[in-house]
């Protein structure tokens, strides 16, 4: 195996392998796997709440269909607060296994029956839970599609400032990244000592774009990243980060080449394999 460099493992919308994703329990079985952080997803509800969803509609990971009939396929922004919060964000899991792990067995089953009924939090909850356990949170900042009148002047990136102000969180505990760069340029105007990743790689295609290596930090997909771009991102002087890094051969591959941080749905492996490189270190160094 080739040397290997320490990187920080970061679960992807919390342990999404292990319970449904972007929710509270997802984040809480990050932390018990020994991540060392999460990364999740923030957007905005219909009267300007900070919420954690990735996609741009319910549909996928909640029962939208069932309580708002015809207006399942309606963007997350158009429902209040308390109309997300009354949705049952982790049944879905149950029904879909989408990892296969409830069927091999991997989550206990007590712990399968209590995601029925969980629910979507907001992102003063997770800040909450990071301050309490000294931990890490990658936040990423997701622009509204079709803006509606209500939400268009929102402020996204001073409200999610003024909340983590709020919190007590140093910027040694997150991140803010976001595929719409615009925001990370106004992270840096207003909060030059926070650290912000540019995510790239997102859209379809081949190619991804390091634009001219302006930003410290890359969250590179790896589906499109090689030791290639790595080695002159590295040369630029940029940090990299990749998402979403499953297979463990993968992760050891791209940890030799210096990454800072993987984004994995498995931070389960990536506990083990990094567990597996500290007992290595530890028999050349001695004991510590």
């Amino acid at each position: 195996m080739p040397n290997i460099t320490r990187c920080s493992n970061i679960a992807h919308r919390g342990a999404r392998s292990l319970a449904p994703e972007n929710t509270m329990p997802a984040f809480a079985k990050a932390l018990e796997v020994c991540a060392d952080g999460v990364e999740t997803d923030v957007s905005v509800s219909a009267d300007g709440e900070l919420v954690l969803v990735h996609d741009t509609t319910l549909t996928r990971t909640t029962n939208v269909a069932r309580l708002f009939p015809g207006r399942q396929h309606n963007f997350l922004h158009t429902f209040s607060l308390e109309e997300i919060q009354r949705l049952d964000a982790g049944s879905w899991f149950i029904d879909s296994d989408p990892f296969g792990t409830i069927h091999d067995g991997s989550i206990p089953m007590e712990e399968v029956q209590g995601m029925a009924g969980t629910t979507i939090p907001r992102l003063e909850e997770l800040l909450s839970f990071i301050k309490e356990n000294n931990w890490f949170i990658n936040i990423e900042l997701k622009p509204l599609p079709k803006v509606p009148k209500a939400l268009a002047s929102f402020a996204l990136v001073e409200t999610t400032l003024a909340l983590i102000e709020e919190t007590g969180l140093t910027p040694a505990h997150f991140s803010i990244s976001s595929f719409h760069h615009p925001f990370l340029r106004e992270v840096q105007q207003l909060r030059p000592d926070i650290e912000v990743n540019a995510l790239i790689g997102g859209t379809t295609g081949k190619m991804q774009h390091w634009g001219n290596y302006d930003f410290p930090v890359f969250n590179a997909n790896v589906r499109k990243t090689n030791a290639r771009q790595i080695a002159k991102a590295r040369q630029h002087g940029c940090r990299i980060n990749l998402y979403t890094v499953n297979d463990p051969s993968e992760m050891a591959y791209y940890m030799a080449l210096g990454v800072e941080k993987i984004i994995t749905d498995y931070p389960q492996l990536l506990h083990h394999l990094l567990a597996g490189q500290d007992r290595v270190e530890q028999c050349r160094e001695g004991p510590r």
